[in-house]
């Protein structure tokens, strides 16, 4: 109700202001978004009809919230979002450390000033933006910071006794009076600290240095948390769990098509990598499968999770490997192929948690089995499928390639080739040409180049064709005559 001529206490209690907890203006604001059809948790996607639903319920019930989930499943993002169901500004007595009411005032700098100034008390306006307050958890935080403490220099220079609660150093919780505040990674806080909220949350006092003072706090908490059997660094003490009044489980994107959406609205390319790099959608949707198959690899960590960040990440670097390209040839524009997918080898490896087996392979292969993973899902949905065993091998329909493979010396795709090179070299194994126009005559004629090549990638999946890291390339020969030439 922030109206430019309302600057006192007078003022205010003319206009009609009368007080709201944070905790019902979340809900009143959400209700009236609900009921207008408005969007709520705008560009958060795949929670819909999983997260939103909870989430919603628990702000009408007034509830403090937990976030459980695995990294990367937009904790965080969920808790920032709430600053949109916030008045879009608030009334508090002008100096005040914690935002206080002009018509309930908590603190005795507040108390006093309108004890001495009544109806000319000034009053501050503050916008929701700054209603929020962050705080990462790690093992150094003190009750000091979260809640407060004495202030020797404070006491000497009012000249005060330790007993008097004006010579109090409000932590960041009481500042954040008024506001949503929300700690990260809850377990990584030391019980003790834990501890030190129990009264926040229930009774809404504080303690500081062995004297209460009351001080009923307007709060909004939101704690974020990863699984309690991952985190080996700690945990939410029970009475603290049982003070927070719901806990919402987050999860990674359900489908593909999500998981794009994602990416797409997150990755930061500008416009010259827009419009320089063209992206087929297959190729889109292979860099979306990799996390899919990263969370269900044997390599893997499945309690450590796969963030969503490392599908932005990827695509990110998988752009810019075709943008790197396109530079070195000198063009204004080329496409991602599906060897620029090694690329996105970096992305990856910083961003899962292996197990031993893992380990033991090596990040940068667990890194390719991922990329191979994904090319064999995704390979039946595009061309036949390829059975383990085949009795007739002229009847499949990738006789004629393999053919092909057998009477050529080698087939090699270098990795700095112009874009009328990399085509060149697609287009003299004719049997992929024929495939691609069976199997796949509606996709797109700029996705041609990237489906060829995405065949030869799946038939060495199928161990059909045989594929080696050459200095400057890959290398794709027949099965049979590599082996022999192993021997």
């Amino acid at each position: 109700m922030k109206t430019d001529n309302i600057k006192t206490l007078g003022e205010l209690k003319k206009a009609g202001y009368t007080p709201k907890s944070i905790k019902d203006e979340l809900r009143d604001n959400l209700r009236n978004k609900i009921k207008s059809g408005q969007p709520v948790f705008e560009g958060v996607h795949g929670f819909e009809n999983t997260v939103i639903p909870e989430l919603e319920r628990a702000i009408l019930s007034r509830h403090n919230i937990n976030l459980l989930g695995l990294r990367g499943q937009a904790k965080t993002r969920l808790a920032r979002k709430m600053i949109e169901l916030l008045d879009e500004y608030i009334p508090v007595v002008a100096g005040s450390e914690i935002n206080d009411d002009p018509l309930r005032p908590l603190s005795r700098f507040a108390q006093d000033l309108i004890a001495e100034q009544g109806d000319a008390t000034p009053v501050n306006w503050v916008h929701r933006s700054e209603r929020f307050f962050e705080k990462l958890a790690t093992p150094d935080v003190t009750v000091a910071d979260l809640i407060g403490d004495i202030d020797p220099i404070k006491a000497a220079n009012l000249k005060l006794s330790y007993a008097d609660d004006r010579v109090i150093h409000f932590g960041m919780i009481p500042r954040a009076n008024r506001s949503i505040f929300v700690i990260n990674e809850l377990p990584d806080l030391q019980a003790r600290i834990q501890v030190a909220l129990f009264n926040i949350l229930q009774e809404g006092d504080i303690q500081i240095r062995g004297f209460k003072l009351r001080l009923p706090l307007d709060m909004q908490f939101v704690f974020t948390a990863n699984p309690e059997d991952y985190t080996n660094r700690g945990s939410i003490v029970t009475p603290l769990k049982d003070r927070i009044g719901s806990q919402i489980l987050t999860h990674y994107p359900e489908t593909i098509a999500i998981a794009r959406t994602i990416t797409d609205q997150e990755a930061k390319l500008d416009e010259q990598q827009a419009n320089t790099v063209y992206v087929p959608s297959l190729a889109k949707d292979l860099l979306e499968q990799i996390s899919f198959e990263a969370r269900e690899s044997e390599y893997i960590d499945s309690k450590s999770g796969v963030s969503a960040r490392m599908s932005i990440t990827a695509f990110e670097n998988l752009v810019s490997t075709a943008e790197r390209r396109a530079l070195l040839a000198g063009t204004d524009t080329t496409m991602v192929r599906l060897s620029d997918f090694m690329g996105i080898i970096p992305a990856i490896t910083g961003k899962v948690e292996l197990v031993y087996e893992g380990e033991q392979e090596g990040a940068a292969v667990v890194a390719q089995h991922l990329i191979g993973d994904a090319i064999k899902t995704f390979f039946p949905a595009y061309f036949p499928k390829i059975e383990k065993l085949e009795r007739d091998a002229d009847a499949s329909p990738y006789a004629k390639v393999l053919e092909w493979f057998f009477t050529e010396t080698g087939f090699e795709l270098l990795d700095d080739a112009t874009d009328n090179e990399y085509q060149k070299q697609l287009d003299a194994i004719t049997p992929l040409s024929d495939l691609v126009q069976k199997y796949q005559p509606n996709c797109l004629s700029e996705d041609r180049y990237f489906l060829k090549e995405f065949l030869l990638w799946g038939l060495v999946e199928y161990d059909k064709l045989s594929k080696d890291r050459v200095a400057v390339g890959y290398q794709f020969k027949d099965l049979f005559s590599n082996y022999i030439n192993k021997l």
